[in-house]
């Protein structure tokens, strides 16, 4: 397993019953979605949140950490590892956080999204 089931299931209580939320496993982790936008995840080394870019110094003053997959900062998410998580005060603003962000969202299309034919050689 890439992440905790304990830690998913602190998450689902933390988000509890909202219209419009699921579930997707993504980057060897969990994904909770608000009407397909991202709002937090667990992954193997702790929780991941997007607060927004605009909220990220909030998020970060919270005692989260720039999320950063590939050593790259990754704008409007925030990490934060098993020991912070922790913490259920730190969660809730941090759920709030990213709950008011992914509604702020324009909503997604229904429509499939294309993806890129890669079994085609070009000749």
């Amino acid at each position: 397993m890439a992440y905790s089931e304990a830690m998913a299931e602190t998450m689902r209580a933390d988000l509890g019953v909202e219209p419009g939320l699921s579930e997707m496993k993504m980057f060897g982790g969990l994904c909770f979605l608000l009407h397909g936008h991202m709002v937090c995840g667990v992954m193997r080394a702790g929780a991941m949140y997007r607060p927004g870019k605009a909220q990220m110094e909030t998020a970060l003053a919270l005692g989260a950490a720039p999320l950063a997959f590939t050593g790259r900062k990754m704008g409007g998410l925030v990490e934060l590892d098993a020991g912070g998580f922790d913490d259920a005060a730190t969660r809730a603003a941090l759920t709030e956080l990213s709950l008011a962000h992914a509604a702020s969202q324009p909503p997604k299309s229904d429509a499939p999204r294309h993806r890129r034919n890669t079994d085609v050689i070009p000749t």
